[in-house]
């Protein structure tokens, strides 16, 4: 078994869709980015990459090349599902959270967990999604931004 952890941040601008999980979230803003910007996703890529020591987000979906702009993180975490199964590995689990002043999530939590655990191709127990702020802090108290944090399990050979 391994155990790995992600994390992404993205400022927030007018004019973008926000999501988050793949889930479209109403809000005023959405997240600055090359693709959907989707912080939690790119979280959980970057946790089972380090799981499997397979690198970072980056180092397979960069930032500038023009297949990647604008695309969902849903389908470049369906592609990493895939590097990890050709690697041998099954994810275990998946915990994240993501930071935000705003807007609340709560509603939307339970669709981010469904939304990212179909994904992956497992069950949607094997995913944990909560929200917290920062309390008035920082980037994200002043709500500049969003962050997100994540940590994945992954063990070798058929999980499901």
């Amino acid at each position: 078994m391994r155990i790995g952890i992600g994390y992404d941040i993205h400022p927030l601008t007018p004019g973008r869709k926000l999501v988050l999980g793949g889930i479209e979230i109403p809000f005023d803003k959405g997240l600055d980015g090359w693709s959907d910007a989707d912080v939690l996703t790119h979280a959980v890529i970057d946790a089972l990459l380090g799981a499997a020591a397979l690198g970072d987000i980056g180092s397979h979906f960069p930032s500038g090349e023009a297949e990647y702009r604008d695309i969902s993180s849903l389908i470049l975490l369906e592609k990493v599902g895939q590097k990890l199964t050709e690697a041998g590995w099954q994810v275990v689990n998946v915990d994240a959270t993501i930071v935000a002043e705003k807007p609340r999530l709560s509603e939307y939590i339970d669709k981010m967990r469904r939304k990212l655990s179909s994904t992956l191709g497992i069950d949607a127990g094997r995913v944990s999604v909560k929200a917290s702020t920062s309390n008035g802090l920082g980037v994200i108290g002043r709500g500049e931004g969003i962050a997100a944090y994540a940590a994945a399990m992954i063990e070798r050979g058929d999980s499901k």
